[in-house]
């Protein structure tokens, strides 16, 4: 893998200075960047979990220096939200206050959906899945953990990633790389 972007390295140094451990590890933030460079143009992206940054980072570094797409992120911790704001980012990019699963219904439709957090992909998942435009792609990351025996994900995410194979609104892929992914296009209303 080459170096990464320098969004991308200054969203790491700030995970590092916030000792926050939970970003999207690099394969699954390539695949952001490959996924927000192919939203259509005055599209919409959603990050619910912004975390210190990182992912947000993948996602602006693969739209290029476009402008005609709006990038939301939703973080719940205001002190991490507050140091993420702090660095520089580009006009079309709104951080938001408060828990994804609760705000995913009000933000309206997105091109590209990336529930990272709790509430959007456990407790409103539903959410998640009615922020997609028809030709929406939501990205699931971090089902290494259905593995583990131990970890407290674990029911949680087999139910999402179940809802989601189930799902007749979807065509979905179960990607068994980086730390786990699945992606899932929504299908053209009359389709569905």
């Amino acid at each position: 893998m080459t170096e990464p972007p320098q969004i991308v390295q200054a969203a790491n140094q700030r995970a590092e200075e916030l000792d926050f451990d939970m970003s999207c590890e690099p394969g699954v933030g390539q695949l952001l960047a490959v996924l927000a460079a192919a939203v259509p143009a005055n599209g919409r992206i959603l990050e619910l979990g912004t975390g210190a940054g990182v992912g947000l980072s993948w996602l602006v570094s693969g739209l290029r220096g476009r402008t005609d797409v709006e990038v939301v992120s939703v973080d719940i911790d205001p002190k991490v939200l507050e140091r993420v704001a702090a660095d520089s980012w580009p006009d079309f990019v709104r951080l938001e206050l408060g828990e994804g699963g609760e705000l995913v219904d009000r933000l309206g439709k997105f091109n590209l959906v990336f529930p990272d957090e709790p509430g959007s992909k456990f407790d409103n998942f539903e959410g998640s899945i009615a922020a997609l435009r028809a030709g929406g792609v939501l990205v699931l990351d971090d089902l290494y953990l259905i593995d583990e025996p131990e970890s407290s994900y674990r029911e949680p995410l087999i139910e999402m990633r179940d809802q989601v194979l189930q799902d007749a609104r979807l065509v979905e892929v179960d990607l068994p790389t980086s730390s786990g992914i699945l992606l899932a296009t929504r299908l053209a209303e009359s389709a569905a």
